[in-house]
């Protein structure tokens, strides 16, 4: 599978962003898509996950009731709402996909789970 992500930019505090994850080469109906960001000098961290299939979708604690996660398996797009958005938000955003649907929400946050991940799109929020 190959990752193509999108929709980064520059937004004031309390904006909003929609990030947007194409997966290319998928052969199948399971799988997990994640997102993860990276702040410049920290860890990439987990920020929500879903599933092709429906039913499991999870969120890292600090983007809940903030951030929300979709996807359309017609146009294997999986999108990542960013409401709310806070200076601290900043950073770059990278989609990664696990594609034996083998994840369960507990394992969803991390990245060694994943096969493969798109380049990254930057957010950055303004004060």
């Amino acid at each position: 599978v190959q990752l193509q992500a999108s929709g980064g930019g520059l937004v004031q505090a309390g904006g909003s962003l929609r990030l947007s994850c194409v997966a290319s080469g998928r052969t199948g109906s399971r799988g997990t898509v994640g997102w993860f960001r990276q702040a410049p000098g920290k860890e990439r961290e987990f920020v929500a996950a879903t599933v092709w299939s429906g039913g499991k979708t999870t969120y890292a604690e600090f983007v809940k009731g903030r951030f929300s996660i979709s996807r359309d398996n017609a146009k294997n797009t999986v999108y990542l709402q960013m409401h709310s958005l806070k200076p601290e938000d900043t950073a770059v955003y990278y989609c990664a996909a696990e594609e034996s649907g083998r994840l369960i929400t507990s394992t969803m946050w991390n990245p060694s789970a994943y096969d493969s991940w798109g380049q990254g799109t930057l957010v950055t929020v303004s004060s």
